[in-house]
């Protein structure tokens, strides 16, 4: 089949060599010996004027270009497929196919070991690629296009349809020698008067974590600052500074004895929800459908941990 004199065998041929990023897996993905894919490469090269994989090491990275129009392909084969009522079979216990995440490295702390265990036992041969949330995510749908799911936490903005997926509450973590740990408390007195390392997570984001320390009145002095929740256990130990964070994420840190401690916080229950996004049209999609129906799943297990 054609449209405007090209190849819509080449569109699909595009997507799947876009999004493996190595002509042998796009060949063995789409069952198509590498002379074919090779062949399908040069006339996609030249009807694009681009290289759009090139020579990285002993693998292939996307051009510049390439990565501006792998989300536009992507939309396009499944509007296409959509429109023509064209079955996309998929197939999890053989399928090869690489899901892309975007999500920050707590929600990476949290969620990668129940979800790869429970794609390696449906899908072992599924493979995951896990980016940082960018900046403009929750600006543009450029991250839903790019990714087949975003993880964040809930009533951020972000575009596309959402579901939840786990619950947590912010604890407070400190050097266990610190010297406020009187009786292994501290109160909000201290907490005014500590140094303390916090989490950022872009220009304008203002977390529950800064809003209650607003309705306390104490404002924080803060002399550190990192990006994302996870290097903050690291960042503390052997210091007097301090630092609000999940409780999932304190208790993969904690070691009976070890350096580091969770500390009941004096200013009450701080609640984050997490969930996932996507893009509406990824619902026609058999492999998308089944992606979700796991998240679904591992959701039950989480709220029940």
């Amino acid at each position: 089949m054609t449209l405007g004199g090209t190849d819509l065998n080449l569109l699909l041929f595009l997507r799947v060599l876009l999004e493996e990023g190595n002509v042998t897996r796009a060949g063995t993905r789409l069952d198509v010996g590498q002379p074919a894919m090779s062949a399908a490469l040069a006339k996609l090269r030249r009807r694009f004027d681009d290289e759009l994989l090139v020579r990285a090491g002993r693998d292939y990275e996307l051009t510049p270009f390439a990565r501006d129009l792998l989300p536009e392909v992507q939309r396009a084969v499944r509007l296409i497929s959509r429109a023509l009522d064209l079955e996309n079979r998929f197939d999890p216990a053989t399928s090869e196919r690489t899901f892309r995440f975007a999500m920050s490295d707590y929600a990476v702390a949290v969620l990668h070991e129940p979800l790869v265990r429970l794609l390696r036992a449906t899908a072992p041969g599924v493979r995951l690629s896990i980016d940082r949330i960018g900046p403009k995510a929750r600006t543009s749908e450029r991250t839903l296009l790019e990714h087949d799911a975003l993880v964040a936490p809930l009533g951020f903005g972000f575009p596309g349809e959402r579901k939840p997926l786990w619950r947590d509450r912010m604890v407070l973590i400190a050097d266990r020698r610190h010297p406020r740990l009187a009786g292994g408390e501290m109160s909000l007195r201290d907490l005014a008067e500590v140094p303390h390392a916090v989490a950022t997570f872009g220009p304008g984001i203002l977390t529950p974590v800064d809003r209650v320390f607003g309705e306390h009145g104490i404002d924080r002095r803060i002399v550190l600052q990192v990006a994302g929740f996870l290097p903050l256990a690291f960042v503390i130990e052997g210091t007097e500074l301090v630092a609000v964070v999940p409780e999932r994420l304190a208790r993969l840190h904690l070691v009976p004895g070890g350096p580091i401690t969770m500390v009941e916080p004096p200013f009450g229950e701080v609640l984050l929800a997490e969930g996932y996004w996507y893009a509406r049209d990824r619902l026609s999609d058999p492999a998308h459908q089944w992606l979700f129906a796991r998240l679904d799943e591992l959701a039950i297990t989480l709220g029940s941990q």
